[in-house]
């Protein structure tokens, strides 16, 4: 066999050598055995056995989203598929690049319902920015190449590779990525420089701005982050996110009013509302963000920059359309800006500040603690007073009321620190994907900020934190609810709370202790600080079950198909204290 020579096994692992893969996240079957024993032949490349295939999916997003580079999988045909479509379509809504490798019967067997057979590539097309069953080997290690290209490029997202089990074992040319055809995808980078003049023009005149922000940013690149805080310093303008958001501009920001949307602050929905310029960048106008779309923001004018074309005029309409990479176009901008003069509306802006100042005093977040009972929004206060100090404090999160408090109430000043689910809001994503960002750094702080129904759904994922000895921290508030789903019955269903808590929870510090880690019970708020310190002083994995108040309700809170103007606040003090404009009442 000559150099270029090879199986499709092989190349597989060859390919993945050559795009820079240093990890994979897997579950082992029939349809993908030569693989592994490939796998099992090599140095490279380390193999990570999750006990799901959602886990693996899950694992590779957030090893993605920590470290800015593709994440992996590779699992068998027929189920090892199946399972691994939720954590595919939660990539795709979240924009997040991966490569998953599915192994598929061999190629003559394809259509008569074989053993472990499912059309993979028909199931996966909807929830994949592209896929490929590929049954040449010679083309097979091409195909890798332009998917890691595609995954990578433009609007990241997930591509699946879907390989027959003849392929790899049959022997074909290897193809290096320098020669291989990656196709026609070429997005575009640079935005028109006409229509961002424009949005320049504007900027000057504004009276009331505001920076919208999203999840593009992060995916840019660190150069993207630093450039919206370089033009947020020098125009002074008021910044918000999305959930998708955060890190992109620091939490500790002068300019920051917080995360906007269902379970925004106060002042970051108000100020959406009446701005007079809106200037959307790297979000996609998601639903939980734009409330009732008749009343979005009604007065004001509005940019969009984005790499998704498909993306603009799809839901709120544009009056200045960017299509571009956001590095490339802030640069532009800061170009266009400084070269113009760096002008703002400063006296309207000051203005506008004080505006914002007043919306700031509802002081939104505070709540009435307790000292028999621990509140969960003071426990993430603890959790952030405890662990704002450190650098390499990753944080991931489940889904539910605990991911909008620890949203609200956790800082995040630089990107990458910060993973959740938010366009397909998996519960069962944060145990998995803190296995995959402690993988990516072994020597981090990794918390992930659960309910105790979310993290149910992977719990067995303590058992690959074991394995690879991985010491993620597991911070459960534990309100014995699906809290979420219980606080929408309460407010929107009448109080009938129909499926919403389960009256069979496991004692989580026996289940800890069940597979070698640590667990920790707290339910006193006297002792809540000790037991956090006792988390996080522990190397190894940690399971921490905090018992909250079971009827906690988060607030601010939109409901579904209201506008910004329209948040419950749930205190009827604070409610009456408050104007039609939503300031204070002296």
């Amino acid at each position: 066999m000559t150099a270029q020579q090879m199986t499709g096994a092989q190349m597989v692992v060859q390919s993945l050598i050559d795009q820079g893969v240093d990890t994979v996240f897997g579950y082992p079957g029939g349809a993908v055995l030569p693989i592994y024993d490939e796998i099992f032949q090599q140095q490279s490349i380390k193999h990570i056995l999750v006990r799901h295939e959602q886990a693996a999916t899950h694992a590779a997003e957030g090893y993605a989203r920590s470290t800015g580079k593709p994440g992996v999988v590779l699992v068998t045909s027929g189920p090892g598929a199946t399972n691994a479509v939720t954590g595919i379509t939660d990539a795709l809504m979240d924009s997040i690049p991966m490569i998953v490798l599915t192994g598929q019967v061999p190629t003559f067997m394809i259509g008569s319902d074989a053993f472990q057979e499912a059309d993979t590539v028909g199931i996966t097309r909807p929830c994949t920015k592209m896929n490929w069953l590929v049954k040449e080997t010679d083309e097979l290690s091409s195909t890798i190449h332009e998917a890691f290209h595609i995954a990578t490029s433009g609007r990241p997202g997930p591509v699946l590779v879907d390989i027959p089990k003849d392929v790899q074992f049959a022997s074909g040319t290897y193809t290096p990525p320098n020669k291989a055809d990656l196709g026609h995808y070429t997005p575009k980078i640079k935005g028109d420089i006409d229509e961002i003049t424009r949005l320049v023009e504007a900027m000057e005149t504004a009276e009331r701005p505001v920076f919208y922000t999203g999840g593009g940013v992060i995916n840019s690149g660190t150069a993207a982050s630093q450039l919206l805080r370089e033009f947020v310093k020098e125009t002074n303008f008021p910044i918000t996110s999305t959930l998708m958001g955060l890190g992109a501009y620091p939490a500790s920001g002068e300019n920051w009013l917080g995360m906007l949307g269902m379970h925004g602050l106060y002042e970051a929905n108000w100020a959406m509302h009446d701005c007079d310029l809106m200037i959307n960048i790297g979000a996609r106008f998601d639903d939980r963000i734009t409330g009732r779309l008749d009343a979005f923001s009604p007065g004001s004018k509005k940019a969009h920059v984005d790499i998704d074309p498909s993306s603009i005029n799809k839901v709120v309409k544009t009056d200045f359309p960017i299509i571009g990479d956001i590095a490339h176009v802030l640069e532009d901008m800061l170009r266009v800006w400084k070269a113009r003069g760096r002008k703002t509306n400063k006296a309207a802006l000051q203005k506008w500040w004080a505006q914002i100042d007043d919306w700031r005093k509802i002081r939104c977040l505070d709540f009435k603690n307790s000292k028999t009972t621990i509140k969960p929004q003071y426990a993430l206060q603890r959790l952030e007073a405890l662990t704002k100090h450190r650098k390499d404090r990753f944080v991931t999160t489940e889904v539910g009321q605990h991911q909008m408090w620890a949203a609200q109430y956790l800082g995040f000043d630089d990107p990458h620190h910060w993973m959740t689910s938010g366009g397909l809001g998996t519960m069962g994503y944060g145990f998995p994907a803190s296995v995959g960002v402690q993988v990516a750094h072994p020597d981090a702080l990794v918390i992930n900020v659960a309910g105790e129904a979310s993290w149910l759904m992977n719990m067995q994922e303590m058992g690959t934190a074991m394995q690879y000895k991985l010491p993620v921290k597991q911070f459960i508030l534990n309100n014995e609810r699906l809290g979420m789903v219980r606080q929408w019955q309460e407010l929107l269903h009448g109080e009938r709370y129909s499926s919403s808590w389960s009256e069979s929870l496991p004692d989580f510090v026996k289940l800890a202790e069940a597979f070698g880690a640590k667990g920790i019970l707290c339910s006193d708020p006297a002792d809540l600080d000790d037991a956090i310190m006792e988390m996080l002083n522990y190397d190894g994995p940690v399971l921490f079950d905090c018992l909250v108040e079971k009827h906690e309700n988060c607030f601010p809170m939109i409901p579904s198909g209201k506008a910004h103007n329209e948040m419950l606040m749930g205190d009827a003090e604070t409610q009456g204290a408050i104007d039609a404009k939503g300031s204070v009442l002296v």
